[in-house]
This record gives C-alpha cells, sequence and structure tokens, in this order.
C-alpha cells in the first residue's frame, strides 16, 4: 500500500485507477456493444447539412466505438461515413 503524507490517502499501486476503466456503450436496450458488431437504427435520424434521412430499421455493420459525444463511428450504404450515439441503435442478436 502506499499511503500520501499530506492527506493519509491508501492505495494499492496495482489497482487500476478511474481513468484507466473502460468505458462500457450500451445500446437503447441496454445491451453492451461492442467493435464490429450489427446495430439497426431505431429511430429516423435526419442528416445535418443535407435532405436525406437515414431511416429507422437500417442495419449498420462493423461499428467501431469512439469516446467522444457520437459514440459509434460507421458507413451506411449510400451515405458513407457518419457517426451515430448508441441511444438510437439496437443490438442485433
Amino acid at each position: 500500500m502506499l499511503v500520501c503524507p499530506e492527506c493519509a490517502h491508501e492505495w494499492s499501486p496495482t489497482a487500476p485507477s478511474a481513468t484507466e476503466t473502460a468505458r462500457v456503450y450500451k445500446d437503447a436496450n441496454g445491451n453492451v456493444l461492442a467493435d464490429g458488431d450489427t446495430v439497426t437504427v431505431i429511430k429516423d435520424l435526419k442528416l445535418r447539412g443535407g435532405s436525406g434521412v437515414v431511416k429507422q430499421g437500417t442495419k449498420v455493420k462493423n461499428i467501431r466505438l469512439v469516446d467522444e459525444d457520437h459514440d459509434i463511428d460507421c458507413k451506411i450504404e449510400g451515405f458513407g461515413p457518419m457517426k451515430l450515439k448508441s441511444e438510437y441503435v439496437k443490438k442485433q442478436a
């Protein structure tokens, strides 16, 4: 155990710190998402800067999770590269 000389706080040098713990990404139903998963859009999503809409039920394959506001990087057929929020998708079984 290590001890802080100023406040006497004790900690283990082998224990993971709060900054080292991995973020858990969950879909709209609470299922844990992982890189490479296939998800389905659960709500029509309007595209900014264009007149297109990603329709409900659109399947998105091979997602990549990133630590940003929009936490899913993906390519949607017919739209190209896009970022989505995990709260608007559900994981395929």
